[in-house]
C-alpha cells in the first residue's frame, strides 16, 4: 500500500470509530461461487457477532470525513479542526478486496460525511457496492449507513446490494437534535426508517433480497439532558414501528474544539452498559420501559447494579419464585437466570423435580438467582433485608455481566 493511500485509511479508520453500529447479526450465510470473492460464513477478528456467536471482522471506514453539516457532537462537523481524506471509489474497493485476500476481513461497513448534497454522497456509497458485488463477485458482508436526506430511490437501491442498512437517529428527542444538530430532521431520519421497514417486510413477503439482515440505528448518550427513560422510551418505539434489528447507543465522547453547548465531561461508560442491558430486558425478556427505569432514581438506570436485579430489589414482595412452579414469564425477572438458562429449566422440570445443584447445572448465575428462587431443597427468607441483599449482590467492575 503507497503512503498517501495508508495516510488515507489512517484519517477514515479512526474518524469512524466513533459509529457502533457495525453488528453482523442476521446476515444470511452465503459462500463464494465459482469466479466470486468471499463469504459470511468464516471467522477471524473479532469486530462484530453473528447470532450464532461467530465473530466477524468488518473494514468500518468513512469514504471521507468532510462534510457540509456542523452537528455540536460530531468531531467530523464542517467547523472542527481535524485532518480530512476522501477515498475514490476505486480506493474503497481495492482495500476491501485486498484486505479480504489477506484474511483481515470478511466483510465491509462503509459510512460517510456528507459532500456536495446527500444524494452525491449516497450515489459515491452505492458505486462502491455495486463494484464489490457485480464486478467483483464479493459476497462478504456489507453494512452501508445510508443518508435520511438522500432521496428515496437511491436507498432503496442500497436495500438491493447492502446485507444491512442503518440511518442514525443520532439523539433521542427532536428537541435534543434542533439544539445540536439544526441541519438535520427527525421527521425525514423516520421517514427514511419507515420507508426501509417497508421495503424489508415486501421482501420478505415476496422472498427476495433486500437488507437481509434488517436495518439499525445509534443514539448518542450522554451529550444532553435526556434521561435514560427517554432514551429507552425511544428505542421501544423504533422496535414497534420499524422492526429494529438493533439499536446501539454510543457514549458521548468530548471531541476537540467542542461547542459550548456540548458538556465538558463523558458520562460514565458504564451508563451505556446499563443501557444495553435494559434494551436486552425490552426485547427479550418481556419487561417495560416503566419497569425497568423504576429501578434507578429520576428517570436514571442504576450504575451500581444492572437493571433486572435493581427491579427485582424494589420488588422483592415478588419473591422468592418456585423454580418448579413458577411461569416462564416470572423465571425471567430472576436476576442471574438468562433466556437460555429459563427455557433449559423449563424443560428439566417436566421429568424432574429440581434441586439447587441441578439449577446450578443449569445456569452460571446462581449466585445471584439464589435468594430470588425456591428449589425443592432451598427455602430463602421471603424477608430478606433488601439492603444487605443489595450489599452482598453488587457488582464489581471486572464481573460485570451484559445479559441476565
Amino acid at each position: 500500500m503507497d503512503e498517501k493511500l495508508a495516510k488515507k485509511l489512517r484519517i477514515l479508520a479512526d474518524a469512524a470509530k466513533y459509529d457502533a453500529s457495525c453488528a453482523s447479526s442476521g446476515a444470511p450465510k452465503r459462500k463464494a461461487g465459482p469466479g466470486e470473492l468471499g463469504s459470511t460464513t468464516g471467522a477471524g477478528i473479532c469486530h462484530a457477532y453473528t447470532p450464532d456467536g461467530r465473530c466477524v471482522s468488518l473494514l468500518k471506514i468513512l469514504l471521507t470525513n468532510y462534510c457540509l453539516f456542523d452537528c455540536a457532537y460530531c468531531v467530523n462537523r464542517r467547523s472542527s479542526n481535524v485532518r480530512r481524506a476522501k477515498f475514490s471509489v476505486d480506493e474503497v474497493v481495492t482495500l476491501t478486496l485486498e484486505f479480504y485476500k489477506r484474511n483481515y476481513i470478511e466483510g465491509l461497513f462503509l459510512s460517510s460525511g456528507i459532500i456536495r448534497s446527500p444524494d452525491y454522497t449516497m450515489e459515491l456509497m452505492l458505486r462502491v457496492v455495486k463494484a464489490l458485488r457485480r464486478d467483483h463477485g464479493f459476497r462478504g458482508y456489507i453494512h452501508l449507513k445510508t443518508i435520511p436526506e438522500a432521496s428515496p430511490w437511491l436507498i432503496e437501491q442500497a436495500g438491493l446490494w447492502a446485507d444491512r442498512l442503518s440511518i442514525n437517529l443520532e439523539l433521542p428527542t427532536e428537541k435534543s437534535l434542533e439544539q445540536l444538530a439544526p441541519e438535520k430532521d427527525a421527521a425525514s431520519i423516520r421517514d427514511a426508517m419507515g420507508q426501509m421497514h417497508d421495503r424489508i417486510a415486501e421482501a420478505r413477503e415476496e422472498k427476495r433480497r433486500f437488507s437481509p439482515a434488517g436495518q439499525s440505528t445509534q443514539m448518542i448518550v450522554g451529550a444532553d439532558a435526556t434521561t435514560d427513560a427517554q432514551v429507552l422510551n425511544a428505542s421501544a418505539t423504533l422496535y414497534r414501528d420499524y422492526d429494529l434489528k438493533r439499536v446501539y447507543y454510543s457514549a458521548f465522547s468530548p471531541i476537540p474544539d467542542a461547542s459550548t453547548v456540548l458538556p465538558l465531561k463523558a458520562p460514565p461508560l458504564l451508563r451505556e452498559s446499563r443501557l444495553y442491558q435494559a434494551d436486552w430486558l425490552l426485547r427479550y425478556y418481556g419487561f417495560q420501559v416503566e419497569e425497568i427505569a423504576s429501578g434507578g432514581e429520576n428517570g436514571m438506570l442504576d450504575l451500581e447494579v444492572d437493571p433486572k436485579l435493581a427491579w427485582a430489589l424494589k420488588n422483592r414482595h415478588l419473591f422468592p419464585v418456585d423454580v418448579n412452579r413458577a411461569e416462564r414469564e416470572m423465571l425471567l425477572r430472576v436476576p442471574g437466570l438468562g433466556a437460555r438458562a429459563v427455557d433449559r429449566i423449563v424443560q428439566a422440570r417436566r421429568h424432574t423435580t429440581l434441586r439447587l445443584d441441578d439449577v446450578a447445572r443449569l445456569t452460571s448465575g446462581l449466585k445471584r438467582a439464589r435468594p430470588f428462587l425456591v428449589a425443592a431443597d432451598h427455602h430463602p427468607q421471603k424477608r430478606l433485608d433488601r439492603e444487605d441483599l443489595r450489599r452482598r449482590l453488587i457488582e464489581k467492575p471486572e464481573q460485570l455481566r451484559l445479559f441476565a
